[in-house]
């Protein structure tokens, strides 16, 4: 890492353009700013720092901002003080840990935008400490810290590549091996020998077309092409925080836990509501497709002899836990307690295909705290996840197709739009080019596919219906993949008609993917309709008050607890506003909660018993009888479960979040 501290009377800076594409738009005040008494810290980011290379730059800034009494530092990344720079993703990660280390003694910092060409003015002191340059490396360190630091540096390396096309869905990121351990954390061989793949990118058009992702024109798929330069350039790190958090924050819905894990969450009653509904709707989904519902374990023996093989054909880093003598691991989805419980059952060829489906309470994945971020990508979370046991090759790719198409209603309904990746073999690929033409047909639009040489997993092919948010970055929402190895592994057969014992090909699937990041997509589409000047909300369905009763006065309010009694008996989310408070506030209160629905009540409504209710989606008011506001919201949700509010009806009896 390269450092040059100056010490100014005033520095300020102005953002002016994007240097780097795949970094994310600056709202209006983070643009630019203006310090007095500074110690402005212009820094270089290179090829193998570190973690620990950041807490020794924190104490070389340290003594220089106490040395020259300094209000305030600023940390300015600067490019031009090194020619071997770290990748975005890298630097972003670093300067992070700089700028966290340095709040420990210097609460008033700040950092640059990360990725813009910025322009500057400043005016640097004259004394003898007021110009200062520095380079930190391992090598500066001593022995034992340099040691510990090239095994960091080998594990950044290996989750660089590794998370190529692997940013979410069933089993598309997991696994485990002995053979390198750092702090905890186990890497598989999989993950190892997928950063060697070597893929070709392609775009399929409807009409069967197969162009070069690099040549493709993207004028009229913007959003493909947003996603592609995603997948090639792999930053998967943010230079700014996700809109998403400030508004899960803003909403209590979920927020950091510091005395667990980094991304490990605690959820609000608010939030419980959303991931209760979403949870109960992807398995109605998946039961009513015919599958079983059952629950496995959370953490599994690595010596255990059915699973050593599995455990390497898994691109992913874990949890591990001790327990006497035994080395566990945390499940990194269900497949291994299905593939289990699958191998006690006595099948027929006649039961097949059969489904087999648990939502996992929870999941674990060990992703790099630099690609952490918020929902998106986080290290605990809660995972739909089903397997087909299918007869032969072709009933999988009958089996696989049904699946699309509920992936694709899926989200569909839920109104987020996605960009529709495939992976495959190559010569799986050629042997069924015809067959991917007909799903991109009924796609509809242009599809990306990764073609590779060689298996790096235990898949032939899968597809990811991937979400793009407004930074750039892609997330895997739906996948399916057919797995082509693992009924070998676990001993799962069947006996076919001719009362021969053989192998299923295996189908996992997670229809919806994980329901955190489901919630992360809506926030995110959310933050967009705000930046476009439109006016956010939920799916009505999902909103934890779906109504609102405010009274015009206290003269209202036993007739608002009688309104509170009914509606809520008639299965909706009602709350009631009872605080002492403007009427004129109570409603900025609901619509800064995007509360659907809400009804102002006055002397005229409780005489007429027709509510006057204001729809947010409409922006405009009606006037409804309560069985008339009643159809109309269960309309909205129709065919959609219903929870209970889980927070106090009356907000006069609510803590805040």
């Amino acid at each position: 890492m390269r450092l040059l501290e100056l010490h100014c009377d005033y520095f300020s800076y102005k953002a002016e353009r994007k240097a780097l594409k795949s970094i994310g738009d600056l709202l209006e005040g983070e643009k630019g700013s203006r310090f007095e008494n500074v110690l402005v810290v212009f820094t270089s980011v290179e090829e193998g720092d570190t973690a620990q290379i950041a807490k020794r730059a924190a104490e070389e800034v340290k003594k220089n901002f106490f040395e020259v009494k300094a209000k305030t530092i600023l940390l300015y990344p600067y490019a031009h003080l090194s020619s071997k720079l770290a990748k975005p993703a890298e630097a972003v990660y670093i300067l992070e840990e700089v700028r966290k280390a340095i709040v420990e003694y210097c609460k008033d910092v700040s950092k640059s935008p990360f990725g813009y060409y910025k322009s500057f003015e400043m005016k640097c002191k004259g004394h003898p400490l007021a110009e200062l340059s520095k380079t930190i490396t391992l090598e500066s360190l001593d022995g034992n810290i340099g040691k510990l630091e090239k095994a960091a540096i080998q594990e950044v390396s290996v989750g660089s590549a590794g998370e190529k096309g692997m940013e979410g869905g069933i089993g598309s990121a997991g696994g485990i091996s002995h053979s390198k351990q750092t702090s905890g954390e186990v890497v598989s061989e999989s993950l190892k020998k997928e950063a060697d793949v070597n893929s070709k990118f392609f775009v399929m058009s409807p009409d069967g077309k197969m162009t070069p992702a690099n040549d493709y024109d993207f004028e009229r798929n913007s959003n493909l092409g947003t996603f592609i330069e995603y997948e090639t350039r792999k930053v998967r790190a943010y230079a700014q925080e996700p809109p998403h958090i400030k508004l899960m924050k803003e909403h209590a819905l979920v927020d950091y836990e510091p005395a667990s894990d980094s991304g490990n969450f605690s959820w609000r009653p608010k939030g419980e509501i959303m991931k209760k509904l979403i949870e109960r709707a992807i398995t109605d989904v998946v039961v009513d497709y015919g599958a079983m519902q059952v629950e496995t374990p959370i953490m599994y023996d690595y010596a255990h002899p059915a699973l050593k093989k599995y455990l390497n054909r898994f691109p992913a880093r874990q949890y591990t836990v001790k327990s006497d003598e035994k080395d566990l691991f945390l499940r990194f989805a269900a497949c291994f307690g299905q593939f289990l419980l699958a191998h006690t059952l006595t099948i027929s060829h006649r039961q097949l295909p059969l489904k087999i489906y648990e939502l996992t309470h929870y999941s674990f994945r060990r992703e790099q705290s630099g690609e952490l971020a918020g929902l998106k990508r986080l290290r605990a979370f809660t995972m739909p996840d089903m397997h087909t046991l299918c007869k032969n090759l072709e009933d999988s790719k009958k089996e696989f197709e049904r699946q699309f198409f509920l992936c694709h209603e899926w989200n569909t309904g839920l109104q987020i739009p996605f960009e529709t990746a495939f992976r495959v073999q190559e010569d799986f690929f050629n042997e069924n080019k015809e067959w991917y033409l007909a799903l991109v047909k009924a796609l509809g639009k242009p599809a990306l596919f990764e073609i590779f040489k060689e298996r790096y997993a235990y898949f032939i092919t899968k597809f990811e219906m991937n979400f793009v948010d407004g930074a750039g970055k892609a997330s895997g929402l739906s996948t399916v993949q057919i797995d082509v190895e693992n009924s070998e592994t676990f001993d799962l057969a069947f006996t076919d008609e001719d009362g021969k014992r053989k192998r299923p090909i295996i189908l996992h699937a997670s229809i919806s993917g994980a329901v955190e990041r489901v919630i992360y997509a809506l926030l995110e589409l959310a933050a967009m309709k705000i930046k476009e000047g439109k006016t956010p909300m939920f799916p009505v369905w999902l909103s934890p008050t779906q109504l609102r009763i405010i009274p015009l006065s206290e003269k209202q309010n036993a007739y608002c607890e009688t309104l509170l009694k009914r509606l809520r008996a008639l299965g909706i989310r009602v709350d009631f506003d009872d605080r002492n408070e403007t009427m004129q506030k109570k409603v900025r209160d609901a619509e800064r909660e995007w509360i659907p629905y809400v009804a102002v009540i006055g002397e005229r409504e409780e005489a007429s018993g027709k509510l006057s209710v204001r729809a947010r989606k409409e922006a405009k008011g009606m006037n409804a009888t309560i069985e008339e506001l009643t159809e109309l919201i269960r309309n909205e949700c129709s065919g959609k479960p219903f929870e209970k509010l889980l927070l106090q009806d009356h907000l006069t009896m609510r803590p805040i979040f």
